[in-house]
């Protein structure tokens, strides 16, 4: 494997019974990257991250994390990676700091502990508390500042910002773009569609455990539909302007004003509307959320 690439996944498959959860699985994430992995509870996004992880085994297909076989040499895989499961495990008598030294011993003890107070005031976290106090939000940036406090080469977050409000999401965002900046690679999971839009350079859509599109976040609204609202210097017949392709006109106000849904290019459009006399028009374009129905729409129940 190349060393630019930090994962490596090629057809993998994993099955529970009679539920096919990943149904052959392509990705190659690229070293310094945040990579978003985007998808609806029970897509594959957790089954994905525990195979790279050799936490499950997969039925078939190909694994690699940082250049390593994980099926082969787990322990020198999951030493290079911090890694922040969809529910962390802790011991309720515990105070926070007793559970990050827990944490720090399974990892050799080769922790910079000025650093661990630097991430736990950034998450406003107080390392004195008792885990058994601590809020879902709170627990939450344990899990954070567990999988950072190691500075690992590669980062695997599964809803990395799960019960937080939305300031401290912000502050988990910037936590991972410094890792990313300090080499790491990040690869995190979420079925939050503005994380992804905000966060990720590149983004896979998994939908039923099969990979349906790769892009940068900004090339997947391009791909997508957008909205046209056009106004004419006079009352006009639109109705050529539904058979250019991709173009459907949607409604229409008088002849003055039309609706416009456009799926793709904007080419065919824009050189049909030099025949009409346009005064204005505004542009609608989706947010990911609705290239997410998009792909999921009359899916759910399949």
């Amino acid at each position: 494997m190349s060393n630019d690439i930090a994962l490596m996944v090629k057809g993998l498959t994993k099955s529970y019974g009679k539920v096919r959860a990943l149904q052959g699985v392509n990705l190659q994430v690229q070293r310094g990257q945040i990579f978003g992995f985007l998808g609806p509870n029970g897509a594959g996004k957790t089954t994905t991250i525990r195979c790279l992880l050799d936490l499950i085994r997969p039925d078939g297909g190909m694994v690699q994390v940082l250049g390593i076989n994980p099926q082969a040499d787990p322990v020198t895989v999951r030493a290079q990676v911090g890694y922040l499961p969809g529910e962390l495990s802790m011991e309720d008598n515990l105070k926070v700091e007793g559970q990050l030294r827990y944490y720090s011993d399974l990892r050799g003890n080769k922790i910079d502990w000025d650093y661990v107070r630097q991430l736990a005031r950034q998450l406003d976290l107080d390392m004195r508390r008792s885990i058994k106090n601590l809020s879902k939000g709170n627990k939450q940036k344990v899990g954070v500042v567990q999988a950072l406090m190691h500075r690992p080469k590669l980062l695997l977050m599964d809803e990395p910002t799960s019960g937080l409000d939305p300031l401290m999401q912000q502050e988990v965002y910037r936590l991972l773009k410094e890792a990313r900046d300090d080499g790491a690679t990040v690869f995190f999971s979420s079925h939050i569609i503005s994380e992804v839009d905000a966060l990720a350079d590149r983004v896979a859509i998994i939908r039923q455990g099969v990979i349906v599109e790769e892009a940068e976040p900004q090339q997947l609204v391009s791909m997508a539909l957008r909205r046209m609202q056009v106004r004419f210097k006079e009352a006009v017949d639109p109705t050529p302007l539904g058979d250019v392709a991709g173009v459907t006109l949607l409604s229409q106000s008088n002849g003055v004003v039309a609706y416009l849904q456009v799926e793709g290019e904007m080419d065919g459009l824009i050189k049909a509307l030099a025949a009409f006399p346009v005064s204005d028009f505004e542009m609608e374009r989706p947010s990911l959320e609705e290239i997410f129905l998009k792909y999921y729409k009359g899916q759910e129940g399949n």
